[in-house]
């Protein structure tokens, strides 16, 4: 079978739509003599922010010498960036490999999508022998196929709402899903910062004798901020970073840099690791090279500047949309598409504040909402919108209505931003064997 059927069963499985237990995920495992149990991990669930979290503990231990695993999702344009050694994908022969040996289950089980990628990193990571795995939960956390691990340390990143039909209708409903990635005995790192959310996660981590660091008390100073990065000061226990540079863009990314500076600080105290101060500025400075993150506030073309993001959700646009306006960047030109399980009315109400022109796109998923819907609530909020027929024409509108000066934003999604990138390197097809810094130059 080759690597393009393989991925097509792959995404085949997604019609089978989600299953929420540990049963699945636990067969696919024994088949593959339970990897999971063959490496240290780090396991981190939230709304937002869980990816940048992830890159950066990932970063930082791999400056540090640890041949380390990140395993994230959705990815943006080829299936191999969620999972990745080093920032090296996975390569399209483990792929093949890893879905032959699964596939009998997989057909047995009737299982997931997730539940089979989530078996195949895991199996990947043990056969390439890591020291250490980041892994991303899916959704939510206690039922998600990741919570099979046992972490080293269990990180909740912040907390909002979003896929309300599955994880609860409340903060406190999709706090105690998050919050079931928290074992016994094992440390917590918490970004959460709605006190009802808060008090879950204390109780889940008192209930299992589990110590708990929240980012209250911390106080960082931003030194400069671009859409380059961000520097900045903070003390972490005894340990104070002055001019820490992270090479991540936005006033959101913040919380998501304290959050993995408390991780690291957990994973030294652990005596299993040793990561040094100059292993975390390097990581840090270094981090979209070396785990392949891309999306956040990333600049992917210049002349004009295209600055992709993908902030799908109310509390992420509002997080966009005060870090532009940090960064003095209004009256822009929006390419904007969404699912349909998505709060667009209130995602476009909160860009509308920031936005000159949209041009709004549906991505080639079933998922997507469509454009006219999009279009509809821009138009009631009287920003001058247009509907574009795929996200590739409405890339091709927006780079020929701005000047070489102007700059254009993408975001509302991952499969939009994944599109409009094929669509800036004029590739029809997936292919991730460009790096993402070689974009449009």
């Amino acid at each position: 079978m080759s690597y393009r059927h393989t991925v097509d069963y792959l995404y085949g499985l997604q019609q089978r739509g989600m299953k929420f237990g540990l049963r699945g995920i636990k067969v696919l495992l024994k088949v593959l003599r339970n990897p999971h149990r063959k490496f240290l991990s780090i396991h981190i669930a939230g709304t937002n922010g869980k990816g940048s979290t992830a890159a950066l503990v990932a970063a930082a231990l791999t400056s540090a010498g640890y041949r380390t695993g990140l395993y994230t999702s959705p990815h943006l344009i080829d299936f191999t960036e969620r999972i990745r050694i080093d920032g090296t994908p996975i390569t399209r022969k483990a792929v093949v490999e890893f879905t032959k040996k699964l596939r009998r289950a997989i057909e047995r089980q009737q299982a997931t999508f997730f539940e089979a990628t989530t078996a195949m990193a895991f199996g990947y990571f043990a056969q390439q022998k890591v020291d250490v795995a980041v892994i991303e939960t899916g959704l939510g956390g206690r039922l998600d196929s990741t919570n099979v691990l046992r972490p080293v340390v269990s990180v909740i990143t912040s907390i909002g709402f979003d896929h309300k039909e599955i994880l609860g209708e409340t903060i406190e409903q999709i706090a105690r899903e998050k919050a079931g990635i928290i074992k016994r005995g094992v440390p917590c790192v918490s970004g959460a910062r709605i006190a009802a959310a808060r008090r879950i996660i204390r109780s889940a981590c008192s209930s299992s004798r589990s110590k708990l660091v929240e980012l209250s008390g911390l106080r960082p100073r931003v030194r400069e901020e671009s859409l380059l990065g961000t520097s900045l000061d903070v003390k972490i226990g005894k340990k104070k970073y002055e001019n820490l540079f992270v090479s991540l863009a936005g006033t959101f990314q913040i919380p998501n840099i304290l959050t993995a500076l408390l991780t690291l600080d957990i994973l030294n105290q652990s005596g299993n690791f040793i990561i040094s101060e100059e292993a975390i500025r390097s990581g840090f400075a270094n981090v979209r090279s070396l785990t392949g993150l891309f999306g956040r506030l990333s600049i992917a073309h210049h002349q004009p500047t295209v600055v992709v993001d993908v902030a799908h959700n109310p509390d992420a646009v509002e997080m966009l949309v005060q870090s532009l306006k940090i960064l003095r960047l209004s009256d822009l030109l929006v390419v904007f598409g969404v699912m349909k399980d998505k709060d667009h009315i209130e995602m476009a109400r909160r860009l509308a504040l920031i936005v000159k022109e949209v041009i709004v796109v549906s991505a080639k998923t079933p998922r997507s909402r469509s454009a006219s819907d999009i279009a509809n609530v821009f138009g009631r909020l009287n920003v001058p919108v247009t509907a574009a027929l795929s996200v590739r024409e409405g890339v091709r509108l927006a780079l020929n209505r701005v000047g070489a000066k102007g700059t254009i934003l993408v975001t509302g999604s991952h499969y939009v931003v994944g599109e409009a990138l094929l669509a800036l390197r004029d590739k029809k097809f997936l292919d991730n064997q460009k790096p993402f810094g070689y974009i449009g130059r």
